[in-house]
């Protein structure tokens, strides 16, 4: 009990500036939270999902309108040694999940695109299971770093720019919606509240991950890392120029998936 309140605490205390402030910012800006939603929170063990669900646990009681958590926990496949780590740190932040099992890591691993396989996969059993919860959003701890780096790897590797959105409506899902609340928090932040706390994180567990040496965002985030030693601002510009698009300076662009790029070179 006393790790629990010490976790919430720090957030609002220690992590006021880091943490809590762009939390908050984010859930406002992007209207993420409304009066009378139920919100599954989508629990992977590991220390985004922890801090998101702590996070929320907290605005909940304090917030100026009502809405509700349900909190999930979708085993893909994990191992038995990983899935009690999991449980381990959920039990200790006094975290109680709905736990249900899937076979996604066994299929995505012998597909050509693994990750994405995995990512999309994932997405449709936590909508499905939410559903069945009675809540009307999931919500998922990506944080700022994914952002960026997710701009990163669609121009560098994809051919396109486009990020992650904080709020998006689902397509096979009639009225539900995804939330990301930790979209304006550091990843950094989060590694050190943990640390803070003296919980273990966990990596993916993902075999295909560790074989490639953390995949092609590993390679992002240290090419980051390393263009923040020399730019502080490097994180902060590229969201920024996900939101100052100039169309005068590209040479052409799409509205959604199913329009024909206009382009300027006609």
């Amino acid at each position: 009990m006393e790790l629990i309140k010490q976790a919430e605490r720090s957030i609002s205390k220690t992590y006021r500036k880091t943490i809590w402030k762009p939390f908050i910012g984010a859930i406002q800006r992007f209207n993420l939270i409304e009066e009378g939603d139920s919100i599954a929170v989508c629990l992977s063990g590991g220390k985004d999902s922890l801090l998101l669900t702590c996070a929320l646990r907290m605005l909940m009681r304090y917030s100026d309108f009502p809405f509700s958590l349900s909190y999930i926990f979708m085993n893909p496949g994990y191992s038995y040694e990983y899935l009690a780590a999991c449980e381990y740190n959920m039990k200790e932040l006094g975290i109680n999940p709905h736990i249900f099992n899937t076979d996604i890591l066994r299929i995505a691993e012998n597909n050509p695109s693994p990750c994405h396989v995995c990512s999309s996969m994932r997405r449709g059993y936590l909508y499905k299971e939410a559903q069945k919860l009675g809540c009307n959003k999931i919500a998922l701890g990506h944080h700022l770093d994914d952002v960026c780096e997710t701009v990163l790897l669609s121009m560098l590797y994809s051919g396109e720019f486009r990020t992650m959105m904080p709020k998006l409506n689902s397509i096979n899902y009639a009225g539900m919606q995804l939330i990301r609340p930790l979209y304006l928090v550091r990843e950094r932040s989060i590694i050190n509240w943990l640390n803070k706390l003296s919980i273990a994180s966990i990596s993916c567990s993902c075999s295909f991950t560790k074989k490639d040496g953390g995949g092609k965002r590993q390679e992002i985030k240290k090419l980051l890392t390393n263009l923040e030693k020399q730019n502080p601002n490097i994180i902060n510009n590229i969201l920024s120029s996900t939101q100052d698009v100039n169309l005068q300076t590209i040479l052409s662009y799409k509205k959604g998936a199913d329009f024909s790029a206009e382009s300027y070179l006609d």
